[in-house]
């Protein structure tokens, strides 16, 4: 297996070259079993929409992906990570190993047919309003492509698809990441539904979910009220309080919140009520922070109702660390493929959509367009974010709504179920199967793929947990001696030097190793332990250090 940690000591200028070369020598014989598995998996597709399926219940779902990928010669690992909904496919010829990640799971609610006008379906109690569907079955169909195109052409490599569930409030893949499944991976590939096409360097909010259960006492609200105690008045004190809290924190922070219990009846004080809360911000030690202050909130509001209060973590998510070096690779075959052309009927069906939509940003026609290439950060969540702490990752996402669409929206249901939903998930197939081509007939992108921006900016603070903190680094020198040639940064002299603290304080203080998780060359690290452990692995060392996270705020 190839594990490729470092890509600070490998020139930008090789990585474009690489990239470069790859469409010089592209080829299109993915599109041959692309073509092939198409009426396949746009069936797939619709049968997990009509199902709609919530998290980790998703066994019809599941189930239909592991028929498919069973056919076609992968081998199948259920209910990993002691998850019955969670599984593993993959197809080995040794080499690299590539994984793309499938999700199945639909949100509560939203109950809408396929329809332009808004039209509850009564025959489920959940909707495709995030468009999972498409997502799990494009990314299984991208991974038999390649898994035909491995075989066909005797290319070493393994494709593993990856089944994750419960993305939404479940958190499926952290389990997964838990239970080691992605330790021997190279790299990871996934994409998601949208209303544009875009392959950007991304990052994500880290996250963190609790339902709070208020309880009280019962009484008759008109004849005894003195005798009752509100357990909804609690819900409601603490929902007061952390709204005034909304003033006071980050505004890159996100709080929001449902009462999912709230009593049955107006003339009865309701002895249990129930709200389930969200806090979200960039840098997970500050969705702590902040998460910490709810809960006081919370029992603040107990006191002062004279109710009790419990809460339950539901789930939580860090944040998403973009690797430029994979997320250019992608962007390029994004490019090649183009966007996506509507027939008439799509055209009139996407009209009708478009006029139920609220300030829309975008027109009819922008999903022809394939969005330039840029860094950014999406105040949104997901348990990729998780993967991408433990391997390099690359997204991509694909119109599959109609331009202008909000994802948890009915219409995002309603398009996910017609033909301009599979005709963005056909191009998703296709730009996977793509990259994943790329990486196996080119090694060398896979070694310079580490968890790293060109852009440090884009995400910086990312990564720091605590005060002291551990962290690992990889790293590969290509001399005794070198330097980042105009970056300013010192020069690293001879780093396997296990008894030189000066040679280890240079790292620090010269920042080089650790340009892959943001950091500035100007930022001042405390060095807590200066006796590094090193552990070699053919060429490749790995350290492990304690540093002061408090010294980067």
């Amino acid at each position: 297996m190839y594990r490729f940690k470092s890509k600070t000591l490998i020139q930008s200028t090789i990585v474009f070259g690489l990239i470069s070369s790859i469409y010089l020598n592209a080829d299109t014989g993915l599109d041959n079993s692309i073509n092939k598995h198409q009426k396949t998996f746009e069936t797939v597709a619709l049968k997990i929409w009509d199902w709609a399926e919530v998290g980790y219940q998703e066994f019809k779902s599941s189930a239909l992906l592991k028929e498919e990928l069973l056919a076609n010669g992968f081998n199948i690992q259920s209910g990993v990570a002691d998850i019955p909904t969670a599984f593993i496919a993959e197809y080995s010829n040794e080499g690299p190993v590539i994984g793309i990640l499938g999700e199945y799971d639909a949100l509560p609610g939203l109950m809408q047919t396929s329809s332009p006008f808004k039209e509850a379906r009564n025959d489920v109690i959940a909707g495709h309003a995030c468009g999972h569907h498409l997502f799990g079955a494009a990314s299984a169909w991208a991974a038999i492509a390649v898994k035909e195109w491995l075989v066909k052409t005797n290319t070493s490599g393994t494709i593993r698809f990856y089944g994750t569930p419960a993305e939404e409030g479940g958190s499926g893949k952290v389990y997964m990441v838990r239970a080691g499944l992605f330790d021997d991976v190279d790299a990871v590939l996934h994409w998601h539904p949208s209303s544009s096409n875009a392959a950007n360097a991304e990052s994500s909010n880290s996250n963190k979910s609790a339902k709070f259960r208020f309880t009280g006492i019962s009484a008759h609200a008109a004849g005894s009220p003195h005798k009752g105690r509100s357990a909804l008045d609690g819900v409601e004190a603490m929902n007061m309080m952390v709204n005034m809290m909304r003033e006071h924190i980050p505004q890159e922070s996100r709080i929001h919140y449902v009462i999912t219990k709230g009593g049955l009846a107006p003339n009865v004080i309701p002895d249990l009520a129930e709200v389930y809360y969200y806090v979200r911000h960039p840098r997970r030690e500050k969705v702590q922070e902040i998460f910490e202050w709810v809960v006081e909130a919370a029992e603040g509001a107990a006191i002062g109702t004279q109710t009790d209060v419990t809460y339950e973590v539901m789930h939580g998510n860090y944040s998403k660390l973009p690797n430029q070096t994979l997320q250019k690779v992608m962007h390029k075959n994004l490019l090649s493929r183009g966007g996506i052309k509507y027939s008439q009927a799509e055209h009139e069906y996407a009209k009708k959509i478009h006029q139920t939509l609220i300030s829309p940003g975008s027109k009819i026609g922008d999903q022809e367009n394939i969005r330039p290439y840029s860094t950014s950060h999406t105040y949104g969540s997901t348990d990729v974010g998780d993967v991408s702490w433990v391997v390099p990752q690359a997204g991509l996402r694909t119109a599959t709504w109609v331009p202008g669409t909000a994802a948890h929206s009915w219409q995002a249901v309603s398009t996910g179920g017609h033909s301009i939903g599979l005709k963005g998930t056909k191009l998703a197939a296709q730009v996977l199967a793509d990259t994943a081509q790329d990486l196996f007939k080119n090694p060398e992108i896979i070694k310079s793929a580490i968890f790293h921006s060109e852009d440090d900016d884009l995400i910086a603070d990312v990564g720091i947990s605590g005060s002291p903190a551990t962290i690992s680094i990889w790293f590969k020198p290509l001399s005794s001696a070198w330097s980042v040639n105009g970056s300013g940064y010192t020069n690293f002299i001879s780093p396997i030097d296990n008894d030189s603290s000066e040679s280890w304080k240079i790292i620090l203080e010269s920042n080089t190793a650790f340009a892959r998780i943001g950091w500035h060359k100007q930022d001042s690290l405390v060095i807590i332990s200066q006796s590094p452990v090193w552990h070699a692995n053919d060429t490749w060392y790995h350290c492990v250090f304690v540093y002061d996270a408090e010294s980067k705020l």
